[in-house]
């Protein structure tokens, strides 16, 4: 799923290609990706676009009339830019959004449709689809702390909750927790002051790296190559692969579809993480280090 950098990037690209440009046609392929009634898309064309923004991992494009269409991109939604009126791609193209100097479609990669759209009215109507998180990029370390010890969870559950931070994700929590040497099962309620003010520092460096970086990619050429799996990201995807630190193999825990990765030796004291799907089914067979892993590797 396209998180902060991947959506701030999408906003770079079409702040100099939409932003002025009046939004002449919709094009929408897909029954189940418009999800309001009120107003109709078509209350959208022959309206300039004045307005980009970003929404957790939602972009709304800001027409004249406080127009406003949202677009919740999901796991495998991506925009593209292209020429004027290009045509849809095979069963991946959703929607098109036609401009006089090029079209931006949507496509969805997969047999399942979870990308969204909403066209709304006002400011009140934008606000329905704000899940209410700070930018963990501004965000104060005493507000940051008050936020993530006002519930009892595990840190990544904690980091990626859209109601406390904007824009987190499964891919960036894992790099904000290796950067913070923090392991991703800690209670919040159990961090301490150190913890905290690593946690926050690495949370704002992480997320600022990476948007200044895919937003100098984007002012190039358009973001086409939106993934979540980067190869020189230190943990995230690179299950089995070295830790870029230490050496040491990245570990993983596989929960329903999603998969954190870790480092032992940064991140848990060498102590390796249940997965539980596995854990569940070895019960007290389930190595408790690194090296009881590599011995019985060995044996």
């Amino acid at each position: 799923m396209p998180e902060l950098p991947d959506i701030e990037a999408y906003l770079v690209a079409l702040r100099e290609r939409v932003v002025g440009h009046v939004l002449e046609g919709i094009r929408i392929r897909s029954p189940f990706l418009l999800r309001s009634v009120e107003p109709p898309p078509s209350a959208c064309l022959g309206r300039k676009v004045v307005a980009l923004e970003r929404l957790g991992k939602r972009i709304a494009l800001g027409l004249e009339g406080e127009l406003w269409l949202v677009l919740h991109l999901m796991i495998a939604g991506r925009l593209h830019w292209r020429k004027p009126l290009a045509g849809l791609p095979g069963k991946a193209g959703l929607a098109a959004f036609d401009f006089e100097h090029g079209s931006l479609t949507l496509t969805e990669a997969g047999s399942k449709r979870r990308a969204s759209l909403y066209v709304v009215e006002g400011r009140a109507g934008l606000a329905e689809h704000d899940r209410g998180g700070v930018d963990p990029r501004s965000v104060s370390l005493e507000d940051f702390a008050a936020i993530l010890q006002r519930e009892n969870h595990t840190l990544k559950r904690a980091l990626i909750d859209p109601r406390h931070f904007s824009g987190i994700g499964n891919a960036y929590s894992d790099e904000i927790l290796h950067r913070a040497r923090l392991s991703p099962l800690v209670w919040t309620s159990r961090l301490d002051t150190g913890a905290l003010a690593r946690l926050h520092a690495a949370t704002q460096t992480v997320l600022g790296e990476w948007c200044d970086r895919m937003a100098a990619e984007a002012k190039k050429a358009f973001p086409e190559k939106v993934t979540a799996f980067r190869p020189d990201m230190a943990v995230h995807g690179r299950f089995g692969l070295p830790c870029p630190d230490c050496g040491a193999a990245i570990q993983r825990i596989v929960y329903a579809s999603r998969e954190t990765n870790y480092c032992a030796p940064c991140q848990t004291g060498g102590k390796l993480l249940a997965d539980r799907a596995l854990s569940t089914l070895l019960k007290q067979d389930w190595p408790r280090s690194i090296e009881e892993m590599e011995e019985r590797r060995g044996g």
